[in-house]
This record gives structure tokens, sequence and C-alpha cells, in this order.
């Protein structure tokens, strides 16, 4: 197991930009999903769900790497737009989520997302959706699961 998982993106070589697909996918391996993008499409290649990084290779109409970047960071959720955004938005802008669920007093759903806040602390995104798939709000906090358990109170 510990091999798979050196085989992620994270330890595989970066495309560059201009190179065709089939060098993207041959440096990167295949997609975790394909989203349809305006002038092209965009390829995720997510760690989750228990990973703090996905990355997006923007494919342009000519078939080329338009660019290549990290996505799970404080300047890329700030892109979000509560009451705008759109669960399609979300995805082609940060991908799949680690994990969902549901708050029933508002009827969100919720998507969850593991992250390094400012590159240092484990933390972890929550957007809320309403029942139309728009952003209502997004919350931050310490991931969980990466709480020390066994520390001694006193």
């Amino acid at each position: 197991m510990a091999l798979a998982a050196c085989a992620g993106p994270l330890f595989r070589q970066a495309p560059t930009v201009g190179d065709p697909v089939a060098a993207v996918t041959a440096k990167m391996g295949q997609p975790t999903a394909v989203y349809p993008a305006p002038d092209g499409q965009i390829f995720e290649y997510a760690t989750g769900p228990m990973g703090q990084f996905t990355f997006m290779a923007r494919i342009g109409a000519d078939g080329r790497l338009q660019s290549y970047e990290q996505v799970l960071t404080g300047e890329k959720f700030a892109t979000i737009k509560i009451d705008r955004a759109t669960k399609e938005d979300v995805l082609r802008t940060i991908g799949r989520p680690a994990e969902r669920s549901r708050i029933a007093l508002r009827n969100y759903e919720v998507w969850s997302y593991r992250y390094k806040e400012a590159g240092v602390w484990n933390s972890l995104m929550h957007v809320h959706f309403d029942q139309n798939g728009i952003v209502r709000q997004m919350l931050n906090g310490p991931d969980p699961l990466f709480e020390v358990r066994d520390r001694d109170p006193f």
C-alpha cells in the first residue's frame, strides 16, 4: 500500500504548460475526474479522501495543458462566491470533496475538503449548498483526523 501512495500526483513529474493530453496522462496517470470547461476541460488529480492535495490540469480546446496547480488552498477557496457558485463551479474549482454530509436544520448538503491552512495547519473547509445546489456558506476549522487524542489533560 505504501508503494501505491508513492505513485500518486505528489510523487510524479509535474506536467509542463503546453504538453499535449497524452503527455499529461503519461506523467500523471488517468485523472480522478474530468470536468467540462468553456475553453476545454479540467483534469482532476485528487489525493483524497485522506489527502490534503488536489491538482487540476486545465486542458485547452487545442488539447494542450494551459495550467496545472494544487487547488486545496485558502486562496483558491476564497475564489468561490457565496450565493452564486454552484456544485459544478465548486467541482471545476477545487474538485471532489473528501466527505459529504447533511445539515437537516437548514437542509444543506456539506462538502468537506482536507487541506493545509497557510501551508501549515491541518484543516477542513466545509462548503454548504442549499437544496438548489448554490453555495450558501463556507466554514473552516481544524481537521479532527489529525487531532492528538492521547494527550494527558493534566
